[in-house]
């Protein structure tokens, strides 16, 4: 296959026609700006019918209109994933939309950088509430729909901080080693069921989480950089491809994975 990882566009139209993503209806959260709106479009290239879902709700509108204006079948959803009942209303609204749900990707998140003896109680509660919590909500229900039709797929966005210890990433890292714990024990529980889940662990990514990370010139990012093999950030483009193998049927003897996207970054 063509070298397709630079341009957006030629990426999502490279796998169209190898993965069968074609009228998938796909639910993904956080998905107003960064990786999860880069998603919903290489989704919606493929023929795919997304679900956006933001506690942005201007952000979300200007994803819709977006995708929209690029020829994806799309509907937004206000959903904060830290809500039990927004959770369970995102998952209702898109069955009702669509009449079903194939593909849910866990991805709204947050982080701070700080020394881990200075988070204050507040702050562990929104990291862990949104990256922990919201996770197992937006699976869960997900999961209900599934099982009522059949089967799905759940793909959760991880971290390289998941196992490695990175400093200042104390919460954060935490709560995607909860991931991969969710992801390893749903697979189990759902694999004779039809649902598969798996874990997409990225390392640092250009534009990843805009304005959490503003400035990329750091002595942590500087570092990030140092111990990574390839000695640059990941496009958001080179994240397409581990995402739709994933949902696809592709990968239909794969569960309960955690697939590294990370330039080498866990492996050194």
């Amino acid at each position: 296959m063509a070298d397709t990882t630079r341009n957006s566009a030629n990426g999502a139209e490279g796998y169209r026609e190898i993965f069968g993503i074609d009228g998938k209806v796909v639910c993904i959260s956080g998905s107003s700006r960064g990786l999860g709106k880069s998603l919903a479009a290489c989704f919606g290239r493929l023929g795919a019918k997304v679900v956006l879902s933001s506690n942005n709700n201007e952000d979300l509108a200007e994803a819709e209109a977006e995708l929209a204006g690029q020829g994806t079948e799309v509907t937004a959803i206000h959903a904060d994933v830290r809500s039990h009942e927004d959770c369970k209303a995102l998952i209702g609204g898109t069955v009702d939309r669509f009449g079903r749900i194939d593909v849910m990707v866990c991805n709204a998140g947050t982080d701070i950088i700080k020394p881990a003896h200075s988070y204050e109680e507040a702050e562990w509660d929104e990291i862990v509430d949104t990256n922990l919590r919201g996770y197992y909500y937006c699976a869960k229900f997900s999961a209900q729909a599934m099982l009522e039709q059949g089967g799905g797929s759940i793909i959760m966005t991880s971290s390289v901080a998941s196992s490695l210890g990175i400093p200042g990433l104390t919460v954060y890292a935490a709560t995607k080693g909860g991931v991969n714990q969710l992801t390893r024990t749903m697979a189990i529980e759902w694999a004779d069921k039809g649902i598969r889940v798996n874990a997409v662990a990225p390392g640092f990514i250009n534009n990843f989480m805009d304005g959490v990370h503003p400035n990329l010139d750091t002595p942590y990012q500087r570092r990030a950089m140092d111990l990574t093999p390839m000695r640059r950030r990941g496009n958001l483009s080179e994240y397409f491809g581990p995402y739709i193998f994933l949902a696809s049927p592709a990968a239909s003897f794969v569960t309960g994975e955690i697939l590294y996207v990370d330039g080498g970054y866990a492996a050194s």
